[in-house]
């Protein structure tokens, strides 16, 4: 298959490298720069030359921000039976940007931003096809992640957006939290380092995708139960309750079990 990523930044240049081997793969980034070091693709870096390449399917590997404008970008440069594709983290707008462009379309979410993945061993690693999409971009992509080892899942639009804001928008809140009120430590113990470098990794990642995971609808009531937790916490602490901290160890020990 003739395959095109937009955007080269850390998954498009991953995406790139695993499917440049079984497939003719073109990637266009509107910085050359970016290009330098990318291996066995086709180079791009204006919209206009994706008409000579061709696409059948087109994986959109670009910062959040500018997702949509990327697809529009490159419209005018493919056939009606190009799939479109995206790997975005936060899905608000495209559902109803792929019903407008009548192309076939898959959108999936690999969840193993390269930051914290080994991507040398994803056996331990998830990704989400959305279930409107159509169903060869769902065989497509349902057997790339296998071949990675992932696990994979079937969401709706409307039931990813509602799992990211519990699976990411939790960690990334509780993480920023710690993050703002730390001091510098001239003896930090192994948990605090491993909060640190969770926080650094963390803050490695582009704002806007930060903002716009923590800005999904679902996010305030999850994070409505964190400052619940806090308060119920600070009380026991406050009280020096033991026998409410035991429990309150015991159920948290039953959350992650």
């Amino acid at each position: 298959m003739k395959i095109l990523i937009l955007g080269a930044g850390k998954m498009g240049s991953f995406f790139a490298d695993v499917l440049s081997f079984d497939h003719e793969v073109a990637i266009l980034d509107t910085d050359p720069q970016k290009l330098r070091f990318t291996y066995n693709t086709v180079r791009m870096s204006n919209p206009e030359e994706v008409r000579d390449f061709a696409p059948e399917m087109v994986i959109n590997a670009v910062t959040l921000k500018y997702t949509l404008d990327a697809f529009h970008n490159i419209l005018p440069y493919i056939s009606e039976a190009c799939i479109l594709s995206d790997i975005a983290s936060v899905k608000t707008g495209l559902d109803a940007f792929y019903r407008d462009s009548k192309h076939p379309f898959v959108s999936s979410h690999p969840m193993f931003g390269p930051t914290f993945a080994s991507l040398g061993d994803l056996s331990s690693e998830n990704a989400i096809i959305i279930k409107e999409s159509s169903h060869l971009g769902k065989v497509f992509f349902r057997d790339l992640y296998s071949k990675l080892k992932l696990n994979i899942c079937e969401y709706s639009f409307d039931e990813h957006d509602k799992t990211i804001a519990y699976s990411l928008s939790i960690p990334f809140a509780s993480t920023l939290v710690f993050a703002s009120v730390m001091k510098h430590q001239e003896a930090p113990g192994t948990t605090f380092k491993k909060h640190m470098n969770i926080a650094r990794g963390l803050l490695s990642e582009d704002d806007f995708l930060l903002t716009e995971i923590l800005f999904n609808p679902y996010t305030p009531a999850q994070l409505m139960q964190i400052r619940e937790k806090l308060k119920e916490l600070l009380g026991i602490i406050e009280a020096k309750d033991s026998e409410k901290m035991k429990a309150f160890l015991t159920q948290v020990r039953k959350n992650i079990e």
